[in-house]
């Protein structure tokens, strides 16, 4: 039986990548799993009425290790970083100057805002928050800035959700509602 109060939105950040140093959004890198980790990790979530994973690599990578079968949402793909995917850090540009506002509301050349990555991945999260509340925990095996979408979405603030700092492999938990995500219960554990 499931307790509704009871249910979550598990937000999974995917494995280290292969390749460190360099900023990944839609490039499709993957995954360094190290077994040990994922089954500790595993054995601390348990059972998922469901999982939903981005259909980049690393992250169906880290779902197969985790949970074994998962289903793919395009909405959950990283946020688009244009001609900025796959630079070296220290190649960024400073943008540590921009407000919170204006941050969220920067795209690199050719890429997507966090806004924008929000506009398209809130749907998402209403819908599997949803979905928990109905039918038990909802994992999804996403990215660092889906994270923080759903962060945004919860608190109400989209420049807000930039703010927090996102592991890999760490777990974040929503609260869920009949109407989807409606509190933060746990951030970044690791």
């Amino acid at each position: 039986m499931i307790t509704k109060s009871r249910a979550d939105l598990i937000l999974i950040r995917h494995a280290p990548t292969a390749v460190r140093g360099r900023l990944f959004g839609r490039t499709d890198i993957a995954a360094h799993i190290d077994a040990a980790r994922i089954d500790a990790l595993g054995a601390r979530l348990g059972h998922m009425a469901r999982v939903v994973s981005s259909p980049a690599q690393r992250c169906q990578q880290t779902a197969k290790a985790l949970f074994g079968c998962y289903e793919q949402d395009e909405r959950l793909w990283e946020q688009d970083f244009g001609a900025h995917d796959g630079l070296l850090f220290e190649e960024l540009p400073d943008i540590g100057v921009l407000d919170s506002t204006a941050l969220a509301h920067h795209a690199s050349p050719n890429g997507e805002s966090f806004a924008e990555l929000c506009a398209r991945a809130f749907p998402a999260l209403l819908e599997y928050g949803r979905d928990a509340y109905e039918h038990g925990s909802v994992a999804l095996v996403v990215h660092a800035g889906v994270i923080r979408s759903a962060l945004a979405l919860v608190s109400g603030h989209v420049p807000g959700g930039l703010a927090f700092e996102i592991e890999n492999l760490s777990v974040t938990r929503l609260r869920c509602g009949p109407n989807g995500p409606v509190s933060i219960t746990e951030v970044n554990r690791t």
